[in-house]
């Protein structure tokens, strides 16, 4: 056989692992069809057969015979004489069946049915690999660090799979070596030219929920209901959870005793604090939870503006906006509603708006950021713990002080 070329391109699809036997049958014989077709014009009088397994074809041409001088088209007929070459006994009118070495259609043709052959297989691979992941959509997935760049870190899998870890996906306190581990979820595959990206995320807050699955037996077996999930990567989330069994805790089965169920989430989140909180379709009740671990003394909700007023008792606000403000801007976000804080017994307070001919909004947003939107919310800390809990220089900061304690001595 002189077919050495292609045994040697079979030895080394035979055994891929995205191919299955029918299919590699069909794209060889997709890539020689090709080839015989921008040899010899058509490839329609033509039989090819295969065994992927041993590395072999054969191909015939068949053809009819003509008489001499009465060949119109080559590759489809053949006169007489040139068939008795073949076998002396041939007529007019029988068909000839005869085989094509592939040395025939030449080295650079060989060459082209090589390369034609590797790029279908690739091509095939990268349209299975998409499929496959696709289906992974939104699971949890393992894969180990293999290249760690400035803006990314490409993760191998047990398959040799390239899965991507961007930056923006990671948790701030993330921080991995080339063979460790790293658990996300598959957040998207999309095709780019025929390559499939895969982007895995650790900030989702899909992450989140799918640890619970993993890690809480009652919420894998679906007893407990993930109602939603909100999170500040790394520093903060809340999760509202609900049960249609009335002798399960859901809270207290999801956190365990002494938070021994939920501090593998939390270990593998870069020590994020997690609230879990049970769900309530009473919205006024839902937004008092969300605020936890503040007491709420009274809720007043606009529904049309989707708007909350929050009552608390002065030691409670701090409790209720927490640390850079995540408490109430998670609160907001698990019940969708916009949360403002009022301080109860204190009656006369400005909203810092109302300051925009005087403050500059830029100023009045970093405030908000941490959930000072009032006056007296902001002169209720010292200069100190301002700096250290905005991005304003203390200078801004001491002329804010100034301009509301002017207004409220009035």
């Amino acid at each position: 056989m002189e077919n050495i070329a292609l045994i040697e391109s079979f030895s080394e699809f035979k055994d891929d692992k995205f191919i299955d036997r029918v299919t590699l049958m069909a794209i060889l014989e997709e890539v020689f069809r090709s080839a015989l077709k921008k040899k010899f014009g058509s490839d329609d009088n033509f039989d090819i057969i295969i065994n992927p397994d041993k590395g072999d074809l054969e191909i015939w041409r068949n053809r009819i015979v003509v008489e001499d001088g009465d060949v119109m088209d080559p590759n489809e007929e053949i006169s007489i004489t040139e068939a008795r070459k073949i076998e002396p006994d041939f007529e007019v009118g029988e068909d000839v069946s005869e085989e094509v070495k592939l040395i025939d259609l030449g080295r650079r043709a060989i060459l082209a049915l090589r390369q034609n052959l590797i790029a279908k297989i690739h091509e095939h691979d990268n349209t299975t690999i998409y499929k496959q992941f696709k289906e992974l959509e939104g699971e949890i997935y393992t894969a180990e660090v293999h290249h760690i760049r400035h803006q990314a870190i490409i993760l191998l899998d047990d398959e040799g799979n390239e899965i991507i870890l961007p930056k923006d996906k990671q948790i701030p306190a993330d921080f991995f070596r080339k063979g460790d581990n790293v658990r996300g979820i598959i957040e998207s595959v999309e095709l780019k030219g025929n390559k499939p990206a895969i982007i895995m995320s650790r900030t989702s807050p899909l992450f989140l929920e799918q640890l619970f699955f993993q890690e809480i037996p009652e919420v894998f077996d679906g007893l407990i209901t993930i109602k939603k999930a909100v999170r500040i990567p790394g520093e903060k989330a809340k999760v509202a959870v609900d049960s249609y069994d009335d002798r399960i805790d859901p809270v207290g089965a999801c956190v365990g005793m002494k938070g021994s169920r939920i501090h593998g989430i939390v270990k593998e989140l870069g020590n994020e604090n997690i609230d879990v909180i049970n769900w309530t379709t009473n919205p006024t009740l839902l937004v008092t939870r969300a605020l936890s671990p503040a007491r709420v003394s009274s809720v007043k909700l606009d529904d049309e503006k989707m708007t909350a007023q929050v009552y608390l008792k002065p030691e409670e606000v701090s409790k209720a906006i927490g640390r850079g403000g995540h408490n109430i801007r998670l609160a907001g976000q698990l019940t969708g509603y916009e949360i403002d804080v009022f301080r109860e017994g204190v009656e006369e307070d400005v909203e810092l708006t109302e300051f925009s001919d005087e403050i500059e909004a830029w100023i009045i947003e970093e405030f908000s950021k941490i959930g000072l939107d009032t006056a007296r919310s902001v002169l209720e800390h010292d200069a100190d713990d301002l700096v250290k809990r905005t991005d304003l220089e203390e200078e801004t900061i001491l002329d804010v002080i100034r301009i509301l304690r002017e207004e409220l001595e009035e």
